[in-house]
């Protein structure tokens, strides 16, 4: 059996549901939302994280560190972290960023998109327009 400890540190979490199942392994809020930014980039997907990342103002630095770390997906790391900018996430000020890939060079995530100078990476044009 996996520890809890050795589930947190991938992003996973243990939770007891019934007495007729034991235990459902799932993926914690922090992970969730990088394997959102790692779906295949199309405007409306770029809506939908944006969304979705508004409302995460309570996600665990050290988590996103490490979870940010072990990513292989340039992309998903740098849209996680330019959405998070987005909404000046206070957590983000406290993510250990070191030895974090993030590459190099431009991403084209959404043609036509207006690029994020600090991530490199374009995003719709009309972003800001989709949240009320």
């Amino acid at each position: 059996m996996t520890t809890d400890e050795a589930l947190y540190a991938a992003g996973l979490s243990r939770e007891a549901v019934s007495s007729n199942v034991d235990e459902v392994i799932f993926a914690t809020v922090e992970r969730a939302m990088l394997e959102l930014c790692d779906d295949p980039p199309t405007p409306a997907l770029m809506y939908e994280a944006d969304a979705t990342m508004q409302g995460l103002t309570g996600l665990r630095p050290d988590l996103v560190g490490r979870l940010l770390h072990l990513c292989t997906s340039v992309k998903a790391k740098r849209l996680f972290l330019a959405l998070g900018e987005r909404h000046q996430h206070k957590w983000l000020q406290r993510v250990d960023m070191t030895d974090v890939d993030l590459g190099s060079g431009k991403r084209v995530l959404v043609p036509g998109g207006r690029m994020d100078a600090k991530y490199q990476i374009t995003l719709p044009a009309d972003l800001g327009e989709q949240l009320g």
